[in-house]
């Protein structure tokens, strides 16, 4: 099963706006996909949340757009910013990503992003989710993990 940011929101408003945050903190975070063999290829990426979507623009035949055209599933890590403070948390997301062909939902897109690319063709991917993990500290004493599933009631795990 899988939802758009949207469902998401809806389903976890405060974990949402969370991972929002901490991919807004900084500009690039870093992408796994799979490439021809199955093995991992992570690469660096900016993202967007626009009109209760995920989005993932790439340039043109880059290899992460090729991977993600083989095979769909992806991991999103945000970056983690310097040093250990990691404000928020780590937030990572799952799922499926969906290349987006319409020229109006592209040109929408375009035109509310402005891409450096958009003078050229671009791949955008809008994102299907299947999980969306946050770990933090609480107390200095506690890792707390936050896991988010479509259909499955949010689940904390706390560790000492």
């Amino acid at each position: 099963m899988t939802v758009n940011w949207a469902a998401f929101t809806a389903a976890e408003p405060d974990l949402a706006r969370t991972a929002e945050e901490r991919f807004g903190a900084f500009t690039h975070h870093v992408l796994a996909t799979l490439r021809k063999d199955g093995s991992p290829r992570t690469t660096g990426l900016e993202v967007r949340f626009l009109n209760g979507e995920l989005w993932l623009g790439m340039m043109p035949d880059s290899l992460k757009a090729l991977d993600l055209r083989r095979d769909p599933r992806f991991a999103l890590q945000a970056n983690p910013g310097e040093g250990q403070s990691m404000g928020g948390g780590d937030v990572r997301i799952a799922g499926r990503a969906i290349e987006v062909e319409d020229p109006a939902l592209r040109a929408a897109y375009t035109e509310e992003v402005e891409p450096p690319e958009s003078s050229e063709p671009f791949h955008l991917f809008r994102t299907e989710l299947t999980e969306v993990v946050r770990t933090y500290v609480e107390d200095d004493k506690y890792l707390v993990v936050q896991i988010w599933q479509p259909g499955v009631p949010l689940r904390t795990i706390k560790r000492t």
